[in-house]
């Protein structure tokens, strides 16, 4: 029997042919691929809608998550282990998948048949109309310079964060801030540290600020999992390394020729990222939490030394009560 992903698809690839898609997108590319005109908020108006933080979760959430392979099926299951009893998720993932492809159900989004092929996924559209959720986690795809040129990025975090406000207005958004590769000329750390504001924010959380005019209860909130792992890196190599993680390729898979991955996280990665999830949605300090987790296969993760586990908490809560846009009190 079909997966419920394949039969979802073969639905979607059904109402439209695949030569009207490319036509529309041949029509739209010019749209789609330039870099938009629009007004960008003083960091005032900014400020205003992030300077109240949200209240506290009192209760366990349910989550879902829209994304690609950097969200993986791992780093949500980690995070149902982190949180309260009664945490539940879904996603709907791909592979290098855009918030545009995952809007359009007639758009192939490479990897769908694969990565959804599990009991978490739920079509996209139908999870947030449901009303079931209480935190809908969006990331684009990357390198996030071809997401915003090629893929609008602005343009369909907003479409999604409208529906979610039309459908389920009580409904929290996040879009999960990730990373480049490895090895990018730019420098890792040095892309981390400006890509946060130059292309997350400014091309891509701004244009539904600017959109919405959504206030503080409304307003898309930031994972911000990149400079966690920033930090977190600064700290580990400063060191010198610490218990089983030496340095920041230690946060990475390899493929399986045995190369290094420079995108994918491993089970390290994936906590350390889920960590950063589990500090935003609840409003909690991390540390302290096990470190010692399972995949979503049920299959024991590789886990951090206690030392390590504890540097990746504390760094991870130090980053969330320092960035206002997390939605964490910034008094803790």
């Amino acid at each position: 029997m079909p997966s419920a992903a394949a039969m979802f698809r073969r639905h979607g690839a059904l109402r439209r042919s695949a030569a009207v898609l490319f036509a529309a997108l041949l029509l739209g590319g010019a749209g789609y691929g330039a870099w938009k005109v629009w007004t960008t908020p003083t960091p005032a108006q900014v400020d205003a809608v992030y300077a109240t933080p949200l209240p506290a979760p009192d209760r366990p959430m349910r989550v879902f998550h829209l994304g690609h392979s950097l969200v993986s099926r791992d780093m949500p299951a980690m995070l149902a282990q982190l949180a309260p009893a009664g945490h539940g998720y879904d996603s709907q993932l791909g592979w290098g998948t855009s918030l545009q492809e995952h809007w359009y159900p007639e758009m192939p989004i490479l990897g769908f048949d694969v990565e959804n092929d599990h009991p978490r996924f739920r079509a996209a559209r139908e999870a947030i109309a449901s009303g079931e959720y209480d935190a809908l986690v969006m990331t684009e795809m990357v390198e996030i310079r071809d997401a915003i040129r090629y893929r609008d990025s602005g343009t369909y975090l907003h479409k999604w964060a409208e529906f979610a406000r039309g459908t389920n207005p009580g409904m929290r958004l996040y879009l999960y801030e990730s990373w480049p590769e490895l090895d990018d000329p730019e420098g890792w750390l040095a892309r981390l540290d400006l890509d946060l504001g130059r292309y997350w924010e400014e091309r891509i959380l701004f244009h539904d600020l600017v959109r919405s005019r959504a206030d503080a209860n409304a307003a898309i909130h930031v994972i911000p999992a990149g400079q966690a792992m920033a930090a977190f890196v600064r700290a580990l190599e400063a060191r010198g390394g610490v218990d089983n993680i030496a340095d920041r390729t230690d946060l990475f898979a390899k493929t399986p020729e045995g190369a290094q991955d420079m995108i994918h996280v491993n089970d390290l990665g994936a906590y350390l990222v889920a960590l950063t999830h589990y500090a935003v949605l609840y409003h909690r300090s991390p540390v302290g939490l096990p470190h010692a987790l399972r995949r979503a296969d049920g299959t024991e993760a590789v886990a951090p030394g206690p030392a390590a586990a504890r540097l990746m908490q504390e760094t991870v809560w130090q980053v969330v009560t320092r960035y206002a846009k997390t939605g964490v009190d910034q008094a803790q």
